[in-house]
C-alpha cells in the first residue's frame, strides 16, 4: 500500500474516508463497526492522557513519572493552548506507560503519546466532535500502515525514527483531517514530519522505554503540530510522502545496531547512563 494511491483515491472527499473504503473491504466489516472499534480506542487514549496528567507516580526504576506534573503547573507562555497540551498529554501518556499503565501503542508503546498528544489538545480548543476525532485516527492509520508495509515501526529495526518519527508523522496527517484539510495536505504534513526525524536513533537508557523516550513525545508532538501547519499554509515538501517512508527506510537500515533499541550507544553509553543502568541491575 503506497500513500499515493489512498489520497488518489481519496480525491473530493476526506482522507478518512478513503481509508474506512479500504478497511471495510479488506475486513469485511461495515463503517459503523470499523468506527465503533476506533472509538473505543479513542477512550483508551482518553483515559490514559487523563491518568497521566493527575499521575505524579515514578516509574518502578525511577527514571520518570513526574514530568508532565511539572509541565501542567508550568506557566510557559512559549506555547499557546494547543502546543502546551499536546505535549502535555504527550508527556503524560508516555510516562503512564513506563508506569505500566494502559495506553495504545499509536503506533509503538514507545511513542504513544504523540498521536493522542495532538488530536485531543486540536479537539478539546476547537471543542470538536467526538466523532472528527474517531474519524482522524484512520487518516493517522493510513499513514502508518504505509509506514509498517513499506519501512519499518520498530525501534529496533530502524531507530527512534521509525517510532516517534512515524507517530510525528501520523499524527501531523491527523491534525490536517482535524483541521479541514484535503487527503493532500494529510500528505503533506507526514512527509514534513517524518523529514524533521529522519536519522532519529533508539538508545533507550538502562533498556527502559523511559529515558530519552518520554520526551521525545513531547518534541514529537510539537514537531507533528508544525508539519500540520505548515501543511495547512500551503507549504509542500519537496520529497513524496512515499519516497520519504522509502528514504527512512534505508536510513534505518543503514544504522548500526549499537542505535537501534539495544542501549548499546548514543544516550545509552553515556557515563552518566552507564551508572544508571549499574544502579538498575543491584
Amino acid at each position: 500500500m503506497r500513500l499515493k494511491d489512498v489520497m488518489e483515491m481519496a480525491e473530493g472527499r476526506k482522507l478518512s474516508e478513503a481509508v474506512l473504503e479500504i478497511e471495510a473491504k479488506e475486513q469485511k466489516k461495515t463503517r459503523e463497526e470499523l468506527i465503533c472499534e476506533m472509538a473505543a480506542r479513542l477512550a483508551v487514549m482518553r483515559e490514559s492522557v487523563a491518568r497521566g496528567v493527575a499521575g505524579t507516580e515514578l516509574s518502578h526504576s525511577g527514571l520518570c513519572g513526574r514530568n508532565a506534573a511539572l509541565f501542567r503547573d508550568s506557566s510557559t507562555i512559549l506555547l499557546g493552548p494547543v502546543g502546551k497540551n499536546a505535549m502535555l498529554y504527550a508527556l503524560a501518556v508516555a510516562e503512564e506507560n513506563a508506569r505500566m499503565g494502559r495506553i495504545v501503542a499509536a503506533p509503538t508503546a514507545g511513542a504513544c503519546g504523540i498521536l493522542p498528544g495532538v488530536i485531543l489538545a486540536i479537539g478539546q480548543e476547537l471543542a470538536l466532535d467526538e466523532s472528527l476525532l474517531v474519524l482522524s485516527l484512520f487518516a493517522a492509520g493510513s499513514v502508518g500502515r504505509v509506514i509498517a508495509e513499506n519501512a519499518t515501526l520498530a525501534g529496533a529495526e530502524g531507530g527512534c525514527q521509525a517510532e516517534c518519527g512515524s507517530a510525528a508523522a501520523m499524527a501531523a496527517a491527523a491534525a490536517v483531517e482535524l483541521l479541514g484539510g484535503s487527503a493532500q495536505q494529510c500528505g503533506q504534513a507526514a512527509a514534513l514530519a517524518l523529514k524533521c526525524t529522519m536519522g532519529l536513533v533508539c538508545d533507550p537508557v538502562c533498556g527502559l522505554v523511559e529515558v530519552p523516550c518520554v520526551k521525545r513525545n513531547a518534541s514529537g508532538a510539537a514537531t507533528a503540530l508544525a508539519a500540520a501547519s505548515m501543511a495547512l499554509s500551503g507549504i509542500q515538501s519537496v520529497i513524496p510522502i512515499d519516497e520519504v517512508v522509502d528514504a527512512m527506510g534505508v536510513v534505518g537500515r543503514a544504522m548500526p545496531s549499537e542505535l537501534r533499541e539495544t542501549s548499546k550507544g548514543g544516550l545509552a553509553a553515556t557515563p552518566t547512563a552507564v551508572q544508571l543502568t549499574m544502579k538498575n541491575e543491584e
